[in-house]
């Protein structure tokens, strides 16, 4: 078998979850994580080796018109079914007083990468508020004056939508100046981030385990 790889002494090919997606097989995308849990394989290295390279890839192949629309909108569905089955996994009962909301920028209809982002917080103690796709501006905002969250984590897939999260951000800061805002998603794999230059408090994390590397150093972030 090709492409074996090798974590924590588990092996796996991401593309054995890509290949079950594609087919729209739900049963055996399910399993194959369950075995993989089962199998001690920590919930944050199946989010970012299988899950997120896999729908990444799936992107890619949209992209290029081998995959339909549907296929692409299908393998989506699956994976988020499957995060619910796996939320349980990721419930912390030592909680850290600590919040989070966690949106995609509007007009972004990707979401299943900002919940991965919400559940690894969750995991780590926080309370996390998953907004989810094409989250308006004006309702983040008004939410976030109601729960006083400690962050904002903004997700871009489509890198042509940088305007609209710049325009986020500045509204954002507007009303709530010191609040720490991270940043992340497919689209900075085409464009180089650089709002850290023009926007205070503002932390591109490109993956899961740098997101865990913020949550460990919290207390520096403020």
């Amino acid at each position: 078998m090709n492409n074996i790889e090798n974590i924590n002494n588990i092996e796996f090919r991401y593309e054995d979850f890509l290949e079950y997606l594609i087919q729209g097989n739900k049963n055996g995308s399910s399993k194959l994580i369950k075995n993989y849990v089962s199998q001690g394989m920590k919930i944050k290295d199946i989010y970012e080796v299988i899950i997120r390279k896999s729908l990444y890839r799936v992107g890619e192949l949209w992209e290029q018109n081998k995959v339909s629309v549907a296929t692409e909108h299908m393998a989506t569905a699956i994976t988020e079914s499957i995060l619910n089955e796996l939320f349980e996994f990721n419930i912390s009962d030592a909680r850290t007083g600590n919040k989070i909301i966690a949106a995609c920028v509007e007009n972004e209809s990707h979401q299943v990468g900002i919940k991965m982002v919400a559940d690894i917080f969750e995991s780590n103690g926080w309370d996390s508020y998953f907004m989810g796709a094409n989250t308006p501006t004006t309702e983040l905002i008004d939410f976030a004056k109601v729960v006083n969250p400690d962050v904002i984590a903004l997700s871009l897939s489509i890198y042509f939508n940088l305007p609209v999260l710049k325009r986020m951000i500045i509204e954002i800061r507007r009303q709530l100046p010191n609040i720490i805002i991270i940043v992340g998603g497919q689209a900075f794999n085409r464009i180089p981030f650089d709002l850290d230059k023009t926007y205070k408090k503002i932390h591109f994390l490109p993956d899961l385990y740098s997101i865990e590397q913020f949550i460990a150093n919290w207390q520096s972030q403020k």
